[in-house]
């Protein structure tokens, strides 16, 4: 009963997050203050969500999936680089060093 609830809430907040994210990616005025949706808010719903499978899957089994581990590492390192690599390349394209945006 714990874990279920555990998972629920989990749940909540991943899509409550998600959610934010996305709201924050279509109303934001500019690209900048746009990145933080995916990249920040995003994140932490997708991770949480994926914390709610890593939390059922070792209550159902009795042992740690290593795939919602996996899942968890490689997002939490992909988000940040390519929010930085993006702006990055906006601020390039701006200043007339790389190819127009």
């Amino acid at each position: 009963m714990l874990a279920e609830a555990a998972i629920s809430l989990l749940v909540l907040i991943g899509g409550g997050f998600a959610l934010v994210g996305s709201i924050g990616l279509a109303r934001l005025p500019d690209f900048f203050t746009r990145l933080h949706g995916p990249t920040k808010a995003t994140t932490l719903g997708v991770g949480a969500v994926v914390l709610a499978g890593l939390v059922h899957s070792s209550t159902t089994n009795g042992t740690l999936s290593l795939r919602e581990l996996a899942i968890s590492v490689f997002l939490f390192i992909t988000a940040p680089v390519s929010a930085h690599l993006l702006s990055k390349a906006v601020l390039k394209a701006r200043s007339g060093e790389g190819p127009a945006a």
